[in-house]
């Protein structure tokens, strides 16, 4: 306690610090996987997508983030066994974002798609075993995080798939692709509106004051779902049909629909990504201020700061703006060859999950779900129509996260008891 009172504006500066450092760790990485389908099929430049980003990703992480924030913060390690020594758990989750934002610095320079997710786990995990000992840690709790690393894939996989199959089936094998993709579109813009509205009013507004029922939820989401959709009917109808002699089908004036469509979904995937992600940065920073301001006390249900997730918000879109761009570039195009239908199926299907996951509480990675989408609309046109090499790299710096950011984690944790004392 007396090393809190001590240290206690210390400890909440650098929080601040390195949880800014670790959400720009996020953008710079995570992001890419948000708006890497929408610049890989050409939907949008890579300008374009970044703007895009910047809005959505800090609405998400501000007006959603809350939820899964609670699971990161308290979900991993159980904290009454800290009770006595409260200084060891603000040591370990200033490792854990120290360790998390220096390893998502390394792989964003070396063009790695990397978790933030696993980082972040890996590193909490890592300092806690290390320097706490196993039973300080709720293995319960990392297996449900650990098991959603293979159903967040898994689930966004057959979303991709089902939802591809339906674009396939309704638009293209019409005997009028063009006039069947008009017909068709609006209704896949209103489920992109509902779907992140939905989850967005259910779960996601207590920061800003604002309580709704279930049914009140319901009704507004679909009311917004509709004004989307009207925007979308406003956007499609500019698109005429341009007549191509090597193009019989029409089948590129139909892409060219679907790429308003994917304005959309790179909207919702962004907002989904900030409102899961920001979790990872703004958890143990959320922590260590409700440690210090508490006087030592752990085990608090405090709500989460709103500034804390303004900040998390800003180093996600700063990271965006300053890195991202090297792994967006990356990331579109290497797993299999996107066109605007097919990245529509593979965003909207990870979006989906995402906020699934951030209105449950679950923290999933992004990494995983929006990949396993891509894979799924790859299987969809056959097993040759993936870069099975590329997933290889993918997979390889997905195992190398985990202990990186464990290991560093440990290191820091030890040098932060010797700056400050055990």
């Amino acid at each position: 306690m007396q090393i809190i009172a001590q240290h206690g504006e210390i400890f909440i500066i650098l929080a601040c610090l390195f949880g800014f450092f670790m959400a720009w760790g996020v953008g710079a990485n995570d992001v890419a996987n948000a708006m890497g389908t929408s610049v890989g099929s050409k939907a949008i430049t890579i300008k374009q997508a970044i703007i895009i980003a910047v809005v959505f990703e800090f609405l998400g992480a501000w007006l959603a983030g809350g939820e899964v924030t609670n699971t990161i913060r308290k979900g991993i390690i159980d904290p009454e066994l800290l009770q006595d020594d409260p200084q060891l758990l603000v040591y370990g989750m200033l490792a854990a974002l120290l360790a998390a934002g220096t390893w998502l610095l390394v792989a964003s320079m070396k063009g790695w798609p990397v978790s933030t997710t696993h980082s972040i786990v890996g590193a909490i995990v890592g300092f806690a075993v290390a320097g706490l000992g196993p039973a300080m840690v709720d293995w319960g709790a990392v297996g449900t995080i650990a098991a959603s690393w293979v159903v967040s894939p898994l689930l966004a996989g057959t979303i991709g798939f089902v939802l591809f199959k339906s674009v396939h089936h309704l638009i293209f094998e019409d005997a009028n692709p063009f006039s069947a993709a008009k017909r068709y579109v609006p209704g896949y813009v209103f489920l992109v509106g509902f779907i992140v509205s939905m989850v967005t009013l259910t779960k996601g507004l207590t920061h800003v004051g604002l309580e709704l029922t279930f049914n009140q939820s319901l009704l507004l989401s679909i009311l917004l779902g509709l004004v989307i959709m009207g925007i979308g009917l406003i956007m499609q109808r500019r698109i005429k049909f341009e007549h191509n002699v090597n193009d019989h089908f029409g089948y590129a004036n139909v892409e060219r629909v679907f790429g308003v469509l994917m304005i959309f979904t790179a909207c919702a995937m962004a907002f989904a990504h900030g409102s899961n992600d920001v979790a990872n940065a703004v958890g143990p920073l959320a922590a260590v201020i409700s440690v210090v301001q508490t006087g030592g006390e752990i085990g608090g249900s405090a709500l989460v700061p709103w500034w804390v997730l303004v900040l998390g918000g800003g180093g996600i879109v700063v990271g965006l703006v300053t890195y991202g761009h090297k792994v967006i570039a990356t990331v579109g195009t290497g797993i299999t060859e996107l066109t605007p239908s097919r990245g529509f199926a593979a965003t909207l299907a990870a979006a989906t999950t995402v906020v699934l996951a951030s209105g449950t509480g679950l923290p999933i990675s992004t990494t995983h779900t929006l990949v396993g989408a891509i894979l799924g609309v790859g299987l969809a046109r056959g097993m040759a129509a993936l870069n099975l090499r590329v997933i290889g790299t993918i997979a390889m710096s997905w195992l190398i996260t985990l202990p990186a950011g464990a290991g560093l984690a440990i290191l820091f944790f030890f040098m932060f008891k010797g700056m400050f004392g055990s």
